[in-house]
């Protein structure tokens, strides 16, 4: 018996070896991290695709209310998006102070003042471009181009899964359709595939692809896709031996034999009929669809967000380690996407009270159930809006500042960090600008991984979420 006979036989070839390899990491890291001790197991990432207004939501700016409709004067040339430079224009809605630390938000996300002091909020955040394709990549993946691994696929690949029967990245894409760059946000990249997400969507009649037979292929039994199982399996291992090191076929072996139990867990971490009526009352899935409470809480937005946040918390209590929940994506008219050219209260109105009210809820049932003390919540976009004005009721791009926040697992609440110019134009210190590197260095560490370590080699060079930049930003955590 040769040496590739002798390890397929008594481990399932180097793909056995692997994985045996992997899972006992696998409990290592659940228990201590990746290289310190961690503050947090798992991360939900909220991304609201287009360009959220930091300026409207949560940076309350003074200085605009006083200068509406006044010429805009930026003190230096600006390289606008389209034509987004009219007057400076106010806030879309009023802030109010919440909570003990008083931070101030608009209206329209007032949900959120209920935990607002579990929020730790950055103002200061740069991008590099305008483009929507580029900055949403940016945020997603670290790179302003594809070939990289989405945010979550790193996760999974530094510290493994903490279940047997889900995947350890879960995507919950906007029911309409995908955000800019597509799959591409969550793409495996030069990682092994099985680290790259899981598309679910819930609420809709098939929320996982191609996880049970099409309803028309009566002939299948659970009998016969059992047998047909097990044949593809055997057949895939014998072909995996012969090929030693090609990890896409190890990987499809894995994604085939985590369907197989997805079909038993899937079902019911998606079965929402056994929340109790509560607990959908907090979520705002207590009520029907096609009514409105108010003209800027459709009950259609509040279900579709809110859906996907209680899902996410199914999910993470079953041992999801990373989801990623996306918010706008639609081409129709008036826009249900983040990207408020035309009238920022009429396209952001709905989203964001939907957005606010289902992450509301998520962060006070985690905090009930205990989770939120080793969970991240992150709150991203890809860049923010500009404070003067487009069109009168619009705002353009700004890819030179805008806002994050993070909540739960080590982050100290109730806090602001770097704070935007009087307008929200650029941070209030140039120099010292908060970049996603930084964001991403902050959450790896968190995890219990130092993000300079984290690294693949590819194309000759060894690769990592923060590519050669990234600082943890110590005042976040408590």
């Amino acid at each position: 018996m040769n040496r590739r006979d002798f390890l397929f036989h008594s481990g399932g070839g180097l793909g056995g070896v692997a994985l045996a390899a992997l899972l006992g990491a696998d409990r290592a890291r659940a228990d201590g991290g990746l290289h310190h001790k961690p503050k947090a197991k798992r991360v939900v990432q909220l991304f609201m695709a287009g360009g959220a207004s930091h300026i409207d939501l949560f940076d309350f700016k003074p200085e605009l209310v006083k200068r509406h409709g006044q010429e805009a004067n930026f003190g230096e040339q600006v390289e606008a998006f389209q034509n987004g430079l009219g007057p400076w224009l106010k806030p879309v809605w009023d802030f109010k102070p919440y909570g003990k630390c008083g931070k101030r938000l608009g209206e329209v996300v007032a949900p959120l003042g209920g935990v607002i002091d579990e929020l730790a909020f950055v103002h200061n955040m740069v991008g590099k471009t305008g483009v929507h394709s580029q900055g949403t990549l940016l945020q997603a993946t670290g790179f302003n181009r594809p070939g990289f691994p989405g945010m979550g696929c790193w996760v999974s690949y530094g510290l493994g899964t903490l279940n047997a029967n889900l995947p350890t990245f879960v995507v919950l894409p906007d029911h309409r359709g995908l955000a800019s760059n597509g799959t591409k946000n969550w793409d495996s990249a030069f990682l092994p595939a099985q680290h790259q997400g899981t598309a679910i969507y819930p609420g809709t009649k098939t929320p996982i692809e191609d996880l049970f037979p099409d309803e028309r292929a009566t002939f299948v039994t659970p009998e016969s896709d059992q047998a047909g199982g097990a044949l593809l399996a055997r057949l895939n291992r014998a072909h995996l031996a012969t090929r030693v090191g090609d990890e896409r076929l190890e990987a499809r072996i894995k994604s085939y034999e985590l369907a197989a139990k997805m079909q038993l867990a899937a079902p019911d971490a998606l079965d929402l009929s056994k929340e109790t009526k509560e607990t959908l009352k907090l979520y705002g899935l207590d009520h029907g669809k096609g009514t409105f409470d108010k003209d800027i809480n459709p009950v259609e937005e509040t279900d579709y967000f809110g859906r996907k946040c209680l899902v996410a918390r199914r999910l993470l209590e079953r041992g999801v380690r990373f989801v990623q929940i996306w918010s706008g994506n639609d081409n129709g008219f008036p826009r249900r996407n983040w990207d408020s050219h035309e009238d920022v209260k009429r396209d952001h109105g709905p989203l964001a009270y939907g957005m606010a009210r289902g992450a509301a809820a998520l962060i006070a049932d985690l905090k009930r159930t205990g989770l939120l003390d080793d969970t991240i919540v992150l709150w991203t976009t890809e860049f923010g809006r500009m404070p003067s004005s487009q069109g009168g009721k619009g705002r353009d791009h700004n890819p030179y500042c805008f806002t994050n926040w993070l909540c739960g697992g080590g982050i100290k609440g109730g806090t602001t960090h770097g704070p935007s110019d009087d307008f929200g134009y650029k941070p209030a210190d140039r120099k010292s600008p908060t970049e996603v590197y930084d964001i991403h260095a902050t959450v790896l560490h968190l995890l219990g991984i130092d993000h300079t370590k984290l690294t693949v080699r590819h194309n000759g060079i060894d690769r990592r979420l923060t590519d050669v930049h990234g600082h943890v930003i110590n005042e976040l955590i408590a």
